[in-house]
Protein backbone atom coordinates (compact mmCIF):
# COMPACT_ATOMS: atom_id res chain seq x y z
CA UNK A 1 0.00 0.00 0.00
CA UNK A 2 1.31 3.51 -0.80
CA UNK A 3 2.01 5.82 2.16
CA UNK A 4 -1.50 6.75 3.23
CA UNK A 5 -3.53 6.53 6.41
CA UNK A 6 -4.11 2.77 6.78
CA UNK A 7 -5.75 3.07 10.22
CA UNK A 8 -9.35 2.80 8.92
CA UNK A 9 -8.47 -0.32 6.91
CA UNK A 10 -6.61 -1.89 9.84
CA UNK A 11 -9.49 -1.17 12.22
CA UNK A 12 -12.02 -2.60 9.76
CA UNK A 13 -9.92 -5.73 9.30
CA UNK A 14 -9.63 -6.28 13.05
CA UNK A 15 -13.38 -5.87 13.50
CA UNK A 16 -14.03 -8.10 10.49
CA UNK A 17 -11.98 -10.93 11.94
CA UNK A 18 -13.66 -10.65 15.34
CA UNK A 19 -17.08 -10.53 13.67
CA UNK A 20 -16.69 -13.68 11.59
CA UNK A 21 -14.56 -15.82 13.89
CA UNK A 22 -16.86 -15.29 16.86
CA UNK A 23 -18.90 -18.41 16.07
CA UNK A 24 -16.71 -20.25 13.57
CA UNK A 25 -13.30 -21.80 14.09
CA UNK A 26 -10.45 -21.03 11.69
CA UNK A 27 -10.35 -24.61 10.25
CA UNK A 28 -14.06 -24.37 9.42
CA UNK A 29 -13.54 -21.13 7.52
CA UNK A 30 -10.49 -22.44 5.67
CA UNK A 31 -12.43 -25.55 4.56
CA UNK A 32 -15.26 -23.31 3.40
CA UNK A 33 -12.75 -21.19 1.47
CA UNK A 34 -11.56 -24.28 -0.42
CA UNK A 35 -15.17 -25.05 -1.35
CA UNK A 36 -15.76 -21.44 -2.33
CA UNK A 37 -12.67 -21.38 -4.51
CA UNK A 38 -13.80 -24.60 -6.18
CA UNK A 39 -17.17 -23.03 -6.96
CA UNK A 40 -15.45 -20.09 -8.67
CA UNK A 41 -13.20 -22.34 -10.75
CA UNK A 42 -15.20 -25.49 -11.46
CA UNK A 43 -18.89 -24.66 -10.94
CA UNK A 44 -19.22 -21.15 -12.31
CA UNK A 45 -22.69 -21.89 -13.71
CA UNK A 46 -24.02 -21.96 -10.14
CA UNK A 47 -22.71 -18.53 -9.17
CA UNK A 48 -25.65 -16.67 -10.71
CA UNK A 49 -27.92 -18.56 -8.30
CA UNK A 50 -26.05 -17.54 -5.15
CA UNK A 51 -23.90 -20.67 -4.69
CA UNK A 52 -20.97 -18.60 -3.40
CA UNK A 53 -22.85 -17.55 -0.25
CA UNK A 54 -25.01 -20.58 0.52
CA UNK A 55 -23.70 -21.23 4.02
CA UNK A 56 -22.23 -19.50 7.06
CA UNK A 57 -18.75 -20.89 6.44
CA UNK A 58 -18.65 -19.65 2.85
CA UNK A 59 -19.93 -16.25 3.89
CA UNK A 60 -17.21 -15.91 6.52
CA UNK A 61 -14.58 -17.10 4.02
CA UNK A 62 -15.80 -14.64 1.40
CA UNK A 63 -15.78 -11.76 3.89
CA UNK A 64 -12.38 -12.56 5.44
CA UNK A 65 -10.46 -13.60 2.32
CA UNK A 66 -12.00 -12.02 -0.76
CA UNK A 67 -13.28 -8.87 0.97
CA UNK A 68 -9.83 -7.53 1.93
CA UNK A 69 -8.36 -8.67 -1.41
CA UNK A 70 -11.08 -6.79 -3.29
CA UNK A 71 -10.53 -3.70 -1.15
CA UNK A 72 -6.78 -3.64 -1.72
CA UNK A 73 -7.06 -4.39 -5.44
CA UNK A 74 -9.70 -1.74 -6.17
CA UNK A 75 -7.81 0.75 -4.04
CA UNK A 76 -4.61 0.23 -6.01
CA UNK A 77 -6.47 0.51 -9.33
CA UNK A 78 -8.26 3.72 -8.36
CA UNK A 79 -4.98 5.28 -7.21
CA UNK A 80 -3.55 4.69 -10.67
CA UNK A 81 -6.51 5.89 -12.74
CA UNK A 82 -7.23 9.55 -13.49
CA UNK A 83 -9.57 11.08 -10.95
CA UNK A 84 -13.10 11.72 -12.25
CA UNK A 85 -13.64 15.29 -13.41
CA UNK A 86 -15.86 16.68 -12.03
CA UNK A 87 -15.41 14.79 -8.74
CA UNK A 88 -18.07 12.21 -7.99
CA UNK A 89 -20.59 12.68 -5.17
CA UNK A 90 -21.98 9.14 -5.17
CA UNK A 91 -20.52 5.68 -5.75
CA UNK A 92 -23.06 3.11 -6.92
CA UNK A 93 -21.67 -0.34 -6.15
CA UNK A 94 -23.50 -2.83 -8.37
CA UNK A 95 -23.42 -6.32 -6.88
CA UNK A 96 -21.75 -4.83 -3.81
CA UNK A 97 -21.06 -8.07 -1.94
CA UNK A 98 -19.52 -7.17 1.43
CA UNK A 99 -19.13 -3.53 0.36
CA UNK A 100 -15.33 -3.71 0.43
CA UNK A 101 -14.75 -2.64 -3.19
CA UNK A 102 -17.07 0.36 -2.91
CA UNK A 103 -15.44 1.39 0.38
CA UNK A 104 -12.04 1.19 -1.32
CA UNK A 105 -13.07 3.64 -4.03
CA UNK A 106 -14.79 5.97 -1.58
CA UNK A 107 -11.84 6.15 0.82
CA UNK A 108 -9.32 6.68 -2.00
CA UNK A 109 -10.94 9.76 -3.53
CA UNK A 110 -8.76 12.89 -3.26
CA UNK A 111 -9.73 15.99 -1.33
CA UNK A 112 -10.64 14.44 2.00
CA UNK A 113 -14.37 14.36 1.35
CA UNK A 114 -15.60 10.84 0.71
CA UNK A 115 -18.53 10.25 -1.65
CA UNK A 116 -21.62 8.56 -0.31
CA UNK A 117 -22.20 4.95 -1.37
CA UNK A 118 -25.26 3.17 -2.68
CA UNK A 119 -24.69 -0.59 -2.52
CA UNK A 120 -26.97 -2.91 -4.47
CA UNK A 121 -27.02 -6.70 -4.18
CA UNK A 122 -29.57 -9.48 -4.58
CA UNK A 123 -28.36 -11.36 -1.50
CA UNK A 124 -29.79 -10.34 1.87
CA UNK A 125 -26.63 -11.27 3.76
CA UNK A 126 -24.46 -9.20 1.41
CA UNK A 127 -26.68 -6.16 1.90
CA UNK A 128 -26.36 -6.39 5.69
CA UNK A 129 -22.61 -6.98 5.46
CA UNK A 130 -22.11 -4.01 3.11
CA UNK A 131 -24.05 -1.72 5.43
CA UNK A 132 -21.79 -2.85 8.30
CA UNK A 133 -18.68 -2.20 6.18
CA UNK A 134 -19.79 1.35 5.37
CA UNK A 135 -20.34 2.05 9.07
CA UNK A 136 -16.97 0.53 9.97
CA UNK A 137 -15.23 2.97 7.59
CA UNK A 138 -17.34 5.92 8.74
CA UNK A 139 -18.83 6.35 5.26
CA UNK A 140 -22.20 7.77 4.35
CA UNK A 141 -23.93 4.91 2.62
CA UNK A 142 -26.80 2.50 2.34
CA UNK A 143 -27.24 -0.93 0.82
CA UNK A 144 -30.43 -2.25 -0.74
CA UNK A 145 -31.56 -5.71 -1.81
CA UNK A 146 -32.30 -5.36 -5.51
CA UNK A 147 -31.27 -6.69 -8.91
CA UNK A 148 -28.34 -4.57 -10.09
CA UNK A 149 -29.45 -4.87 -13.70
CA UNK A 150 -32.87 -3.34 -13.01
CA UNK A 151 -32.51 -1.13 -9.93
CA UNK A 152 -32.98 2.62 -10.30
CA UNK A 153 -29.69 4.36 -9.61
CA UNK A 154 -28.46 7.97 -9.39
CA UNK A 155 -26.28 9.08 -12.30
CA UNK A 156 -25.54 12.75 -11.61
CA UNK A 157 -21.87 13.08 -10.60
CA UNK A 158 -21.87 9.36 -9.90
CA UNK A 159 -19.27 6.64 -10.23
CA UNK A 160 -20.67 3.21 -11.08
CA UNK A 161 -18.63 0.28 -9.82
CA UNK A 162 -19.06 -3.33 -10.99
CA UNK A 163 -16.33 -5.25 -9.18
CA UNK A 164 -16.13 -9.03 -9.53
CA UNK A 165 -19.81 -9.29 -10.39
CA UNK A 166 -20.18 -9.24 -14.19
CA UNK A 167 -18.51 -12.65 -14.49
CA UNK A 168 -21.24 -14.13 -12.25
CA UNK A 169 -24.17 -12.93 -14.40
CA UNK A 170 -26.05 -14.99 -16.93
CA UNK A 171 -25.40 -14.13 -20.58
CA UNK A 172 -28.71 -12.27 -20.83
CA UNK A 173 -28.16 -10.29 -17.63
CA UNK A 174 -24.59 -9.48 -18.69
CA UNK A 175 -25.80 -8.06 -22.01
CA UNK A 176 -28.32 -5.87 -20.18
CA UNK A 177 -25.68 -4.76 -17.70
CA UNK A 178 -23.39 -3.70 -20.56
CA UNK A 179 -26.12 -1.53 -22.07
CA UNK A 180 -26.89 -0.06 -18.66
CA UNK A 181 -23.26 0.92 -18.03
CA UNK A 182 -22.74 2.37 -21.52
CA UNK A 183 -25.91 4.43 -21.11
CA UNK A 184 -24.70 5.64 -17.70
CA UNK A 185 -21.46 6.94 -19.23
CA UNK A 186 -23.39 8.78 -21.95
CA UNK A 187 -25.56 10.35 -19.25
CA UNK A 188 -22.66 11.71 -17.22
CA UNK A 189 -21.50 8.92 -14.91
CA UNK A 190 -18.02 7.40 -14.65
CA UNK A 191 -17.86 3.60 -14.80
CA UNK A 192 -15.27 1.21 -13.37
CA UNK A 193 -15.45 -2.54 -14.02
CA UNK A 194 -13.00 -4.85 -12.22
CA UNK A 195 -12.64 -8.56 -12.91
CA UNK A 196 -10.16 -11.41 -12.40
CA UNK A 197 -7.37 -11.47 -14.93
CA UNK A 198 -8.27 -15.02 -15.97
CA UNK A 199 -9.75 -15.29 -19.47
CA UNK A 200 -11.74 -18.28 -18.28
CA UNK A 201 -13.59 -16.09 -15.80
CA UNK A 202 -14.32 -13.36 -18.37
CA UNK A 203 -14.46 -14.72 -21.95
CA UNK A 204 -16.69 -11.74 -22.79
CA UNK A 205 -14.00 -9.18 -21.89
CA UNK A 206 -12.86 -8.23 -25.40
CA UNK A 207 -16.44 -7.47 -26.42
CA UNK A 208 -16.79 -5.09 -23.49
CA UNK A 209 -13.47 -3.40 -24.27
CA UNK A 210 -14.65 -2.71 -27.83
CA UNK A 211 -18.00 -1.42 -26.59
CA UNK A 212 -16.41 1.06 -24.18
CA UNK A 213 -13.71 2.28 -26.57
CA UNK A 214 -15.87 4.86 -28.43
CA UNK A 215 -16.74 6.41 -25.05
CA UNK A 216 -13.12 6.95 -24.09
CA UNK A 217 -12.86 3.72 -22.14
CA UNK A 218 -9.49 2.28 -21.23
CA UNK A 219 -8.68 -1.35 -20.42
CA UNK A 220 -5.81 -2.30 -18.11
CA UNK A 221 -4.26 -5.41 -16.62
CA UNK A 222 -2.76 -5.01 -13.16
CA UNK A 223 -0.20 -6.90 -11.11
CA UNK A 224 0.55 -5.67 -7.61
CA UNK A 225 3.06 -6.96 -5.08
CA UNK A 226 1.03 -8.77 -2.45
CA UNK A 227 1.61 -7.53 1.08
CA UNK A 228 -1.43 -9.33 2.40
CA UNK A 229 -3.09 -8.94 5.79
CA UNK A 230 -2.33 -11.76 8.21
CA UNK A 231 -5.82 -13.29 8.14
CA UNK A 232 -5.84 -13.34 4.33
CA UNK A 233 -2.39 -14.88 4.19
CA UNK A 234 -3.23 -17.58 6.76
CA UNK A 235 -6.53 -18.50 5.14
CA UNK A 236 -4.99 -18.57 1.69
CA UNK A 237 -2.15 -20.80 2.85
CA UNK A 238 -4.55 -23.20 4.60
CA UNK A 239 -6.77 -23.39 1.49
CA UNK A 240 -3.88 -23.64 -0.99
CA UNK A 241 -4.53 -20.17 -2.41
CA UNK A 242 -1.33 -18.36 -1.43
CA UNK A 243 -0.11 -15.84 -4.03
CA UNK A 244 2.97 -13.67 -4.45
CA UNK A 245 1.03 -10.97 -6.30
CA UNK A 246 -2.50 -9.67 -6.72
CA UNK A 247 -3.84 -9.46 -10.28
CA UNK A 248 -6.92 -7.96 -11.89
CA UNK A 249 -8.17 -6.37 -15.09
CA UNK A 250 -10.23 -3.21 -15.28
CA UNK A 251 -12.32 -1.15 -17.65
CA UNK A 252 -12.67 2.54 -16.88
CA UNK A 253 -14.75 5.10 -18.73
CA UNK A 254 -14.84 8.73 -17.60
CA UNK A 255 -18.13 10.56 -17.59
CA UNK A 256 -19.06 11.99 -20.96
CA UNK A 257 -19.58 15.78 -20.93
CA UNK A 258 -23.24 16.58 -21.12
CA UNK A 259 -24.54 19.12 -23.64
CA UNK A 260 -25.05 22.58 -22.18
Amino acid sequence: MPPQDTAPFDAWLEALEARHLERLRFPEVSRALRALSSAYVERRDRLAHGAALDGGGKRAAFALFYGPLHFLTVREIVLRLPAPDPPIDTIVDLGCGTGAAGAAWATTTPGGRHPQIVGIDRHQWAVAEAAWTYRAFGLRGRATQEDSVRARIPLRRAGLLAAYVVNELTDDARARMLERLLDAVRRGAAVLVVEPISRRAAPWWDEWVQAFAPLGGRADEWRFDATLPDIVRRLGRAAGLSAAEVTARSLYAPAQPLPR
